[in-house]
């Protein structure tokens, strides 16, 4: 009974905002929505998957190919050859650990970090 009683009011106010013109102006008015295909993400873990990338959490393996992209940029505009030199070791140095990550198994180290960082990061928003 609350239930449908809410659920009126609800319609009620709705209809009243759409009279009143509150919709009309919304971003997107007239296209199709843009909805996220799924589809290849086991159901299990798609509400995890969705929380995740929602917290901008990344597993670790993407966190370090960002990082690889991300000094791969720098480099291009460093001119002096020690510093080259340097971010160069850096960018392989994080090509190994790459390597790494992905030949072994998500280890339980890895998950408590991932957790922590999950938890960190829906803490701060």
């Amino acid at each position: 009974m609350a239930i449908s009683f809410f659920t009126r009011i609800v319609g009620e106010r709705i209809r009243e905002a759409q009279k009143d013109g509150a919709f009309d102006n919304l971003p997107g008015k007239g296209k199709p929505l843009q909805l996220e295909d799924h589809s290849m993400i086991p159901e299990d873990l798609r509400m995890s998957y969705h929380i995740l990338r929602n917290a901008h959490v990344l597993p670790p393996e993407a966190e370090i190919q960002k990082e690889i992209h991300t000094l791969q940029e720098l480099l291009k505009y460093i001119e002096e050859d020690g510093e080259r030199k340097a971010l160069v070791k850096e960018i392989e140095w994080k090509f190994i650990r790459l390597d790494l990550l992905r030949r072994r198994s998500f280890s339980w180290q890895t998950s408590r970090l991932y957790g922590k960082k999950l938890v960190r990061r829906l803490l701060h928003r």
